[in-house]
């Protein structure tokens, strides 16, 4: 192990709020000349006014603005430079580098939210006021003197002793009007028993269900030309988990039975190819290559069970068509039509579309055609932005909409302007709904247990990761 995976530690560890109020802080090592507040606000402060370049570019401060970014070693507790200089102090330290273990600083604070999580059934700014205690007593169990110790949820209750104070009352799945069907908020419960804000037990605890929550997320990064063709695509997706069963009994997980790995693969018309996969490492392949079934002991609170990436053809579920006009020399007018192409049965929630426009934009006006059925349409003009924002709370499937903006610029339209229009940038989520058709064919308990019937919920989220047409 290197000199810098040996003494590579978390000096300070902090919560903020949106407002840069200090929700948690804790403290592992002490360093002299400067208190906990001056990293915090320090640390607010560059996140609030970050002018957008990333760590690492050239000419650029490497740094969150802690500190200068000289690499010191610490491994003797004085804080002793040497010629090495090997590792970096708090202060110092870049957004990512390598802990023990292999660990990163990003991987780490993802692991911690993700216990969190967990343990408090949501994360937000109530519930981890509400929790302090508990999330104290976990960071205390997660980070010894700084270093990384316990990360798995399921490690962590033999040592975690406080009850988990519930936010919102989460509804109960086993009395819903349609049995096949559960709200999207049942999944934000805590893994283990909770109290609410009384301190009496709740209901939820006391009569837990045998429950376990299906995730299928694909993420799409795609990039359109000006006029709607389809430059390259991706699909970033996971099966994700998240288990109530008692007793953690073994599932089997069955995929497509035709479900292809790899372009070079021999597949048949219709049948779903992904680029790679990977598994999660409590998975049991010896079923996988001639049935396409997975079998694994679930661990407490929210995992992943597979990553998968698919890229190439495959049918994006809306296309952009802008179309940029000159009415007058300082004068344009910008128009951008989506086509929705999902099943009509199907709609796009929440949808944002952003148009850049020049940086000599005086004025622009916004007039939005709606097809029947789309929900909570606006458009307008952020000025100190220089944007347009049009927005649909839903975008029904097999509709069109469109989009006409006049815009008005302080000069002439050279093509130097015209190169600062765009690109437009689109943002949804579909829900029971994948692009990849990668489904899901049944999950069931491998042994069969008596009086044993746990309710299974599976749910299909699509989401724009990158959506982006240029002008």
């Amino acid at each position: 192990m290197s000199a810098a995976a040996r003494v590579a530690m978390i000096t300070n560890f902090f919560v903020l709020s949106p407002r840069g109020d200090t929700v948690i802080a804790k403290t592992y090592r002490s360093k002299s000349g400067a208190h906990t507040n001056s990293h915090t606000e320090a640390f607010f402060r560059k996140v609030k006014f970050w002018d957008g370049v990333a760590p690492g570019t050239p000419g650029m401060d490497t740094t969150l603005g802690l500190g200068s970014g000289k690499l010191t070693s610490s491994s003797d507790g004085e804080g002793a430079e040497t010629s090495k200089e090997s590792v970096k102090r708090f202060g110092d330290a870049p957004p990512v580098f390598v802990m023990p273990d292999g660990y990163s600083y990003m991987h780490l604070l993802s692991k911690i939210a993700k216990v969190f999580k967990d343990y408090c059934g949501t994360l937000s700014e109530e519930s981890i006021r509400k929790n302090f205690i508990l999330l104290y007593e976990l960071l205390d169990e997660i980070l010894d003197y700084g270093y990384p110790q316990v990360t798995q949820t399921e490690n962590l209750k033999a040592f975690v002793y406080n009850e988990p104070i519930v936010v919102t009352a989460v509804a109960d799945t086993g009395k819903m009007i349609n049995p096949k069907t559960a709200s999207a908020t049942a999944v934000h419960k805590p893994v283990i028993s909770s109290v609410d804000a009384d301190g009496k037990k709740t209901s939820l605890s006391s009569n837990q269900k045998n429950e376990i929550f299906v995730d299928i997320l694909e993420r799409l990064s795609v990039m359109f030309s000006n006029n709607g063709y389809v430059l390259n695509s991706t699909i970033d997706g996971c099966i994700q988990m998240k288990s109530y069963l008692a007793g953690s009994p073994q599932l089997r997980l069955a995929l497509n039975e035709d479900l292809a790995i790899g372009r070079n693969a021999n597949t048949t018309y219709g049948s779903v190819t992904v680029d790679d996969i990977n598994f999660n490492d409590c998975v049991n392949l010896s079923e996988w290559e001639h049935g396409r079934t997975l079998s694994f002991y679930p661990p407490d609170g929210e995992f992943i069970v597979l990553n998968y990436r698919m890229t190439g053809e495959f049918k994006t579920p809306f296309r952009i068509f802008p179309s940029i006009e000159e009415i007058e020399p300082n004068k344009l007018e910008i128009s951008v039509h989506v086509r929705a192409e999902i099943p009509d049965n199907h709609f796009g929630a929440n949808v944002s579309i952003e148009v850049p426009l020049p940086q000599s934009t005086t004025v622009a006006t916004c007039n939005v055609v709606s097809s029947p059925g789309a929900n909570g349409v606006s458009a307008e003009y952020i000025s100190h932005e220089k944007k347009l924002v049009w927005t649909l709370k839903k975008f029904p499937g097999c509709t069109e909409q469109t989009m006409r903006a006049k815009v008005t610029l302080s000069g002439p339209c050279t093509s130097q302007i015209r190169r600062e229009i765009g690109p437009i940038n689109m943002n949804f989520e579909i829900p029971m709904y994948n692009v990849s058709s990668l489904q899901v064919r049944y999950l069931r308990i491998a042994e069969n247990m008596p009086g044993y019937a746990p309710y299974r919920w599976v749910r299909y989220v699509t989401q724009s990761s990158s959506y982006v047409c240029r002008l």
